[in-house]
């Protein structure tokens, strides 16, 4: 056995990500940091439609004490929240815009963040625009990519331990930071 992560452990696997990207925008220190200090996340793309991902994300991170502001044109309400059109329709302070949408769409999304004060912008799992990521950084926001929000707060929250799951996390105790 060599020294390195076997392959049923190496969580860079799952991206499409390079080394050098990774360490820029999937960095964990920098996911643990958000999680712990963040408390409002603005979702763009969030669906009403409980069956869809968003939907589901968004439904966990409530659980867990989260606010979550729907963002979506098409809908008034969405799990007990205004939605709203657009990141600029919300007047109030955001930490973290986390990104339902296709790549093409994630530059301006990102422009929008920015203009609101957004702490950081987080592209969900497969949605990947490195331009868009870089802008984010270079404005001053944490900028993560090809990543679930939800799937990386239950990693480091202990609750993914318990469905069986490998979060690369070795404690014997549940981790009591979220």
């Amino acid at each position: 056995m060599g020294s390195g992560p076997s392959i049923s452990s190496d969580i860079s696997l799952n991206t499409e990500l390079n080394a050098e990207e990774r360490a820029h925008y999937q960095n964990p220190k920098a996911i643990r940091n958000l999680l712990l200090n963040s408390k409002v996340i603005a979702m763009v793309g969030l669906s009403d439609k409980p069956h869809r991902p968003s939907h589901f994300v968004a439904s966990y991170l409530k659980s867990e004490g989260y606010r979550v502001i729907p963002v979506n044109p098409r809908a008034t309400e969405i799990l007990g929240e205004k939605a709203y059109p657009d990141l600029k329709s919300i007047s109030f302070p955001v930490d973290i815009v986390d990104i339902f949408r296709k790549p093409a769409e994630v530059p301006s999304i990102v422009e929008d963040a920015i203009a609101i004060g957004a702490k950081a912008v987080w592209q969900q799992l497969k949605i990947i625009n490195l331009e868009a990521a870089q802008a984010a950084r270079e404005h001053g926001l944490v900028s993560i990519v090809d990543r679930c929000v939800k799937m990386e707060h239950g990693r480091y929250s202990g609750n993914l331990h318990w469905v069986g799951m490998n979060t690369e996390i070795i404690s014997a105790r549940k981790a009591k930071f979220i």
